[in-house]
């Protein structure tokens, strides 16, 4: 699905309601080239309203992700076969610190905050993607390959260039989406620079409701959803 399709599927549905702070839901990825969901991740709302969706992906969430067929890390098989070997999804657990995302309505990235252990802020992820859509148990995207890394003090580099391109050579992106992901980095690139929202919003310094349990992921986290708009 491209974005305008996707734009255009919210603008024919019905207008969703916010989820209260506290509310399980699950942050999904459709396969690149494909319809099937092959990254799922059962978060908790942390703030929804019509400017920002904010969630917290807890320390030993299970998820569900992609590997190689032969159960290979996908990161493991070098990258001019990575995104050609079949693939299976498999379940794990989010290991290491916690991740908080946040995305703006529309807008064709996230930024996810890291921390070190012991709450030290690490940095600020900007993923390029597909505008989240909305559907009653959650948001859908598709990944678009290219990120950002933004540190404390200001600075940040581009990631993940050469999936970025190889992902292009592939097929998994046509040159008319790949043109649009470039233009969305520039976009991140000057909130950055400008040091807009959300690097001035003191989320850094955000911890979660003690009282929240980890959300269990879903047997049928796999369902196909009637996306709605915000």
């Amino acid at each position: 699905m491209t974005d305008d399709e996707a734009v255009r599927r919210a603008e024919a549905a019905p207008t969703a309601a916010y989820w209260t702070p506290g509310t399980p839901i699950l942050w999904r990825y459709r396969e690149n080239a494909g319809d099937a969901v092959h990254i799922a991740r059962p978060v908790t709302v942390v703030r929804d309203d019509a400017e920002l969706l904010a969630v917290w992906l807890a320390p030993g969430t299970e998820c569900v992700k992609p590997v190689l067929a032969d159960g290979t890390p996908v990161h493991l098989e070098p990258l001019e076969s990575r995104y050609t070997k079949p693939r299976v999804v498999r379940r794990d657990r989010w290991f290491g610190t916690g991740v908080l995302k946040l995305a703006r309505p529309g807008e064709p990235w996230s930024v996810w905050l890291f921390w070190e252990p012991g709450w030290r802020f690490k940095n600020w992820y900007v993923n390029l993607e597909q505008p989240l859509a909305r559907w009653a148990g959650g948001v859908d995207s598709e990944d678009h390959f290219l990120d950002i890394s933004v540190h404390p003090d200001r600075t940040w580099h581009w990631r993940d260039e050469d999936e970025f391109a190889q992902a292009r050579r592939d097929g998994l992106m046509d040159a008319e989406t790949a043109g649009r992901v470039k233009s969305a980095g520039r976009r991140a690139v000057e909130v950055i620079e400008a040091w807009g929202s959300p690097y001035t919003d003191g989320w850094q310094h955000w911890r979660p409701d003690p009282s929240w349990s980890v959300p269990a992921l879903p047997e049928d986290w796999d369902r196909t959803p009637a996306y709605v708009s915000s």
